[in-house]
This record gives structure tokens, sequence and C-alpha cells, in this order.
């Protein structure tokens, strides 16, 4: 290859990185010669679905960036047994535990379905905080946020039956992924019975009995893996 090829292809590539940054919601607020500056620190990565990006016990040395697709995180006990902590989507971080102490990852990472990420290394990312005070508000305010919604997750798995987080979990669904339709909310995340139940801590036959309980009570409909929301206030109600 010449010269002249490699540089365009590298001048594609940069370019690319840079779309990329530049989709990023928390980064939006980053002048452009800064972006411009992380173009050569960052990787960006297209990872396959169902592939782990990383385990507990891995070292946390990038925070993540989604530019496309769905990531999990979620905690396994030895025996097989897993509670998914999250699904982020385009424009989320993951990872992000890793900037405030550097410790190894506590939970594992997997892209459920095809993924664009970028990988930032954290001392790339501290440098930034510590240079732009809007930024790192905005990072610390979205930790936070996090932070309750595990809170929040935590008072349900200890107080609450199965029924009450699962409306809960469909709830919380809507409001994040939720499209109006002439039906209703419909959820626009195709997600499984199992991957309810690895949410709220319960099986995929419970799951499977109380969505058939909520549907004969014309809460909510299902055509596959699609939920439409009817009654949303049937459903907190039952929360």
């Amino acid at each position: 290859m010449s010269g002249r090829k490699k540089s365009q292809d590298r001048g594609q590539d940069e370019k690319r990185v840079l779309w990329h940054l530049r989709k990023i919601p928390l980064l939006s607020q980053v002048t452009p010669a800064k972006l411009q500056e992380l173009v050569s620190q960052v990787e960006l990565r297209e990872i396959p679905r169902r592939q782990v990006i990383y385990l507990p016990g891995d070292p946390g040395e990038q925070i993540f960036f989604i530019n496309g697709g769905r990531v999990k995180t979620s905690k396994v006990t030895r025996d097989g047994k897993e509670l998914t902590l999250a699904y982020r989507g385009a424009g989320q971080i993951f990872g992000e535990l890793a900037v405030i102490d550097g410790s190894p990852r506590e939970e594992m990472a997997e892209a459920m379905k095809n993924a664009i990420i970028t990988e930032l290394p954290i001392e790339v990312f501290r440098e930034l905080l510590m240079e732009d005070t809007k930024l790192c508000f905005a990072f610390m305010s979205e930790v936070g946020r996090r932070r309750k919604q595990l809170e929040t997750k935590l008072e349900h798995l200890v107080f609450k039956d199965v029924q009450a987080k699962l409306a809960a979990l469909l709830l919380e669904l809507g409001d994040e992924y939720g499209q109006e339709t002439e039906d209703g909310l419909q959820i626009g995340l195709k997600i499984t019975h199992q991957e309810m139940a690895n949410l709220i801590g319960s099986t995929r036959e419970t799951i499977s009995l109380t969505l058939a309980q909520f549907k004969k009570k014309k809460l909510l409909n299902m055509n596959g893996r699609t939920v439409v929301l009817l009654d949303q206030e049937g459903l907190r109600a039952a929360t």
C-alpha cells in the first residue's frame, strides 16, 4: 500500500472516530480542539452480539461510550445465577466507577446486540474532568443518578413481590424506551422473559405467569418480545 493510500485511510479513520466522539452526549460541551486531541487516544471497537467486553476482576483501565447497539452489565454468581444491573444504549456510558477508584471490575459487561463502543483510557478521562468543571459536574450527576437507580432496585428486590417488581420494571422501561402508538406505550426494546427475570431477581416461569396476569387485566399486550403498556396507571397501582 502506498504512503498516500495509508495517509488517506488514516485520515478517514480519524474522521470516523471524531464523528463518533461528537455524538456522545456527555462530551457535547468538550471543545472541538480537545475532541480532536482525543482522537489519537481512544479506540473505536465493533463488538458482536453476545461478546463479553469485560469480566469481574479485569483491570478498570477504560471508560466506555456506546455509539450504537446495546450493552448489559450484570452480576453472575459462581453457580451461574445472574442479576442484570442495567442495559445501556447508544449515547450512554458504562464502566464509569473505575474513574473514581480505579479498582478492578466487579461486574460483567456484554453486548446484547452488535455494538459500536468508544474506549477512553481512565487517566485521559480524569484529566478531562479536572480541566472542565461542567463536564465533571455532568459526569458526577450521571453517577449519582445511577446510584439512586441501584438503591431503588435494591429496595424493590428486598421489599416487593414479583408483581410489584415487574410492574415497576415495565414502567421504567416505558419511561426510557417508550414510543406512543394508537394502542398504547410500546416499549421500544425487545426483551425476553429471562432478561426481565434477571433484572428483578426472579425466574422466567414466574415472569411469564405474571405477564399473563397483567395481560388478562388489560394492563398490557404482547406481540412476541414487544410489550405495549395499555394502562400505566393500573401498573403503577400494582407497584
